[in-house]
């Protein structure tokens, strides 16, 4: 009663409460989802640490998508774009233009670009936030014109900001830049191989092969061909192609000696092969099988056998030599490894006998140093000895000349080992080079992980992992055994297969970590070794997320039964599993091994290959696993911006803009079809020159005088060199015209390209030469920033002019000046019509000089054509030519006239010397500095 006279208040806040505490428990227990970090280029691959610095694009040379030659594709757009800007929307626009273009090179730029959804288009623009966009919009609105041809884009950039930055947002907010930099989950670990919450690596797999009856094993030749030949329980082995092809024919059939059954779990079979570290060179190879003779009992044997002479696919099935022969007591623990170390000799690896527990004498084989079973082997097969044996004992083997030990003997003390490889070492320092790392199956309770030394015991069967099998035998004061590097124990997994240390090119985070798996479980699992202590840490390997995954052929899924790990040629790992473990079962698969998370740079990891010549036919790899991404999403990398940019420098106060009288051709439709063109010719001395044939140099020619060509003529010659000088596209007239020639300009050509320059552009596009006196005040003008002297690193440096061509562009701009002066006083400044000059055939007696000409690329072009006459030595001085629409003028040669004082006949010592000093100015001028060229052309100079 009293707690109902309370008031409703009570009663009706005390739920509510209660009800927010239950919400905010709720809450705490719920794990908090952070942002799925998925790393990815826009050619859908993971991203990489660059080899090289990168000089544009710095804030990602060391994790990025770009390499050097993308980087530098990259400058090459941004200063094209710069090109086109004035002194003041350079300054306010080029930071902001750089970061924006940059984000090619972000570790998510697939994201940036949108190119992760395969349902949507890829944009040309990144992801920009609101607040990013809306600064970018009012500082470079006017050169998202040169970023994308989306015309609705270019329309709404100029009408409307808040629609624009609409557009090229993300609706994901964390991706979109610039908090894709600020977002932790995202930037934390960028770059190292993803975990899970429990810490598991996420790897993802590609499938390689399919259709084989349970492949006990997978090795190369080490030949350079990088073939894979994969055996099978039952007795074949394939050859498998780098291309993933598999041939039709085996290279070896052993189907009829092979003792297996279709058993489920049945250990026999053929169980081993390996190499010999010469096979080029020699052809040889070991196997190991089991087999029965005559009814007998079962044994394993080690043969020596020799590839065909004839087809290199396939053995020769007539050379089998036996190397030995053990008999086994029991179907299981046949052992079955076979390697070649670092020092040449063969490694056989044999397990204990069978059944359980050892029970063979009073310590079992694995202890019993007189017998073979238990052990590891180790002969020397390139050669026999005195004893009837088919190979020799190392002299170093730990064993050797003991009485109650087989010499064959390196170690003992193993159980059943199943697997075994030999450590590449660190591809950079060596560290661990010839190690050799086994997985030895467990009993009843541990399974475990050992490296091989020379003289080990191993402990089984008084040992069990660390822990202790055999009680009596596990405290022997002399047992001395040697503990594995890890155990694990059997509610992780029943049946250890050993693996490899990682020490391939394309993961480069999974270097060192040693990795394997178990058969029951189909666990993957990994080492990683602490280099300071000596011990290895456990890292638990998982498959990756759907979106970890995400990336084309990659699966995050496989058989269950693991029955082997395999190394390629290149160090690439891989491992080799079943859906059902019988000798009949088609179900076995190989898989191969992808970090998602990091990938090698682009080409660092190409191979070179020996061909393989094929007899016969191939069969193409056809994948039967479903990948996380279906085979058409795959969106394709948006090509670089490559829009034909006007080059028009930015217009002063000072510029004079004419226009040419017969005219009609603007600016940028007259790109002549080879602008660079290099003139190599020579113009021949006696062509008449028409009246029309001058185009003139409507941006800074001025009236009285025409542009003189830097090239012809030496001071001492006094030779205005009227040679046809293209003022727009700044090439440099380093033609040598001769004494006589009269270039006829109504074609306008430069001689080795026969470019037509007759369709005059407009003023606005036309800029002086090189070698002209006159400087136009178009010019475009240098500003200095930092940016700019970096793209002047990146870029070549022009050849800098010599001491003698500034010299000589003196004296012929002095001499020059004097003769107009002269001129103007015996012309009296009068205006006369020149004679219109007849065609003489060029004489026999003169030379035709070729030239080197500088062509600048993609230059829009108002070509700029002077005569030049040279008749009985007679300089002719430039006179301003004044068009008329709709009439011809006609040349006429002056009264006024300077006249050579030499005499006619010495025209070919006038000729002789004109020649020499015109090659000490071709030489020259092959030193002056190459003229921006417009974007998307080539610079070209001979």
């Amino acid at each position: 009663m009293t707690r109902d006279a309370a008031g409703p208040s009570s009663s009706s806040m005390t739920p509510s409460f209660l009800e927010f505490i239950l919400i905010v428990s709720v809450m705490l227990l719920v794990p908090v989802q952070p942002v799925s970090a998925h790393p990815q280029c826009l050619d859908f691959e993971p991203p990489f640490k660059p080899l090289w610095h990168l000089e544009f694009c710095k804030q990602y040379e060391t994790f990025g998508c770009c390499d050097q030659k993308t980087d530098n594709q990259i400058a090459e757009r941004y200063w094209d774009i710069i090109d086109h800007l004035d002194i003041a929307d350079y300054e306010l626009c080029a930071d902001m233009l750089k970061e924006v273009m940059c984000q090619e090179c972000s570790p998510y730029a697939a994201h940036l670009f949108d190119a992760e959804d395969p349902y949507t288009p890829v944009r040309e623009l990144p992801g920009l936030c609101f607040g990013f966009c809306s600064e970018f919009h009012g500082k470079c609105r006017h050169v998202v014109k040169y970023l994308t041809e989306n015309q609705l884009l270019q329309n709404t950039c100029e009408r409307d900001m808040l629609t624009f930055c609409h557009m090229v947002d993300l609706s994901d907010q964390d991706y979109c830049y610039p908090n894709v930099l600020k977002t932790p989950d995202l930037t934390g670990n960028l770059g190292q191989v993803v975990e899970d919450p429990r810490g598991c690596l996420q790897l993802c797999l590609t499938e390689v092969a399919n259709n084989l009856r349970n492949p006990v094993l997978m090795l190369h030749s080490n030949d350079d061909t990088h073939r894979m030949f994969i055996a099978e329980q039952v007795g074949f082995v394939w050859v498998y192609l780098h291309d993933g092809s598999r041939l039709e024919q085996p290279f070896l059939d052993l189907t009829g000696e092979v003792l297996t059954t279709p058993w489920l779990g049945d250990e026999r079979g053929f169980l081993g092969m390996a190499f010999h570290p010469k096979y080029q060179d020699n052809g040889r190879f070991f196997i190991y099988y089991s087999i029965q003779v005559n009814s007998g009992p079962d044994n394993i044997r080690v043969s020596e056998m020799k590839v065909s002479a004839y087809d290199m696919n396939m053995a020769d099935p007539y050379s089998e030599r036996v190397i030995i022969e053990i008999e086994e007591p029991a179907a299981n623990h046949n052992g079955g490894q076979l390697l070649f170390g670092l020092d040449g000799y063969l490694y056989i690896f044999t397990g204990d006998g069978g059944k359980a527990g050892d029970p063979f004498g009073k310590y079992g084989n694995a202890q019993n140093k007189s017998a073979l079973l238990g052990k590891v082997l180790r002969i020397d097969v390139d050669g026999s000895d005195s004893d009837g044996r088919q190979y020799r004992i190392p002299p170093d083997n730990p064993f050797l000349g003991a009485p109650d030990a087989r010499p064959e003997v390196f170690a003992y003390g193993v159980r059943n080992m199943w697997r075994c490889s030999v450590d590449r070492g660190d591809p950079v320092s060596r560290y661990g080079r010839g190690r050799i790392f086994c997985g030895d199956v467990g009993q009843n309770r541990y399974e475990e992980i050992d490296i091989i030394v020379k003289g080990g015991n191993y402990g089984w069967r008084a040992k069990e992992g660390f822990e202790c099998y055999d009680m009596k035998l596990c405290h022997n004061s002399s047992l001395n055994d040697i503990l594995p590097i890890f155990a694990y124990s059997h509610h992780v997994g029943k049946s250890v297969t050993g693996g490899y240390v990682y020490r391939g090119c394309e993961s480069p985070n999974l270097n060192g970590l040693y990795i394997f798996g178990d058969f029951m479980s189909g666990r993957i699992m990994a080492l990683e070794e602490d280099k300071t202590t000596g011990n290895w840490k456990e890292r638990s390997v998982c498959m990756g997320e759907i979106k970890t995954c995400s990336f084309p052929g990659l699966i995050n899924h496989h058989h269950k039964f693991i029955i082997s790990f395999a190394e390629d040629e290149a160090g690439e790992l891989y491992f080799l599993a079943t859906a059902y473990p019988s000798t009949e079962s088609p179900f076995g698969t190989v898989f191969k091994f992808m970090d998602p998370s990091r990938r090698a740079p682009p080409g660092k990891c190409k191979q070179k290959l020996l061909p393989v010549k094929v007899r016969g036919k191939k069969f193409p790899f056809v994948p039967k696993e479903l990948t996380v991404l279906d085979t058409n999403e795959k969106p394709t990398r948006p090509p670089p911006r490559k829009f034909k940019l006007t080059t028009k420098p930015p217009v002063t106060s000072s510029q004079v803009k004419t226009t040419t009288a017969d005219s009609t051709t603007t600016a940028d439709s007259t790109t002549t079809a080879a602008s660079a063109t290099t003139a190599d010719s020579a113009t021949t001395a006696d062509s008449a020159t028409t009246a029309d044939s001058a185009t003139t140099a409507a941006s800074a020619t001025t009236a009285d005088s025409a542009t003189t060509a830097a090239s012809a003529t030496t001071a001492d010659s006094a030779t205005t060199a009227d040679s046809a000088t293209t003022a727009a596209s700044a090439t440099t007239a380093d033609s040598a015209t001769t004494a006589d020639s009269a270039t006829t300009a109504a074609s306008a050509t430069t001689a080795a390209s026969a470019t037509t320059a007759a369709s005059a552009t407009t003023a606005d596009s036309t800029t002086t030469a090189d070698s002209t006196t006159m400087t136009s005040t178009a010019l475009k003008l240098k500003w200095k920033s930092l940016d700019k002297k970096a793209r002047k690193k990146n870029k070549l440096k022009p050849r800098k002019k010599s001491k003698v061509l500034n010299e000589q562009t003196a004296d012929t701009q002095m001499e020059d000046n004097t003769l107009r002066r002269k001129s103007k006083k015996r012309g009296g400044g009068k205006e006369r019509r020149r004679k219109k000059t007849s065609v003489i055939k060029p004489d026999s007696n003169q030379v035709n000089l070729n030239s080197n000409h500088t062509g600048i690329a993609s230059l829009k072009v108002n070509a700029l054509e002077t005569p030049m006459n040279l008749k009985d030595n007679t300089d002719h001085t430039k006179k301003k030519i004044h068009r008329r629409k709709g009439a011809r003028k006609q040349t006429k040669h002056e009264k006024d006239s300077i006249m050579s004082k030499e005499p006619a006949n010495d025209n070919n010592a006038f000729m002789n010397k004109t020649i020499t000093d015109w090659t000490k100015s071709s030489k020259t001028m092959r030193n002056q500095p190459q003229v921006k060229s417009n974007p998307g052309g080539t610079d070209k100079g001979l």
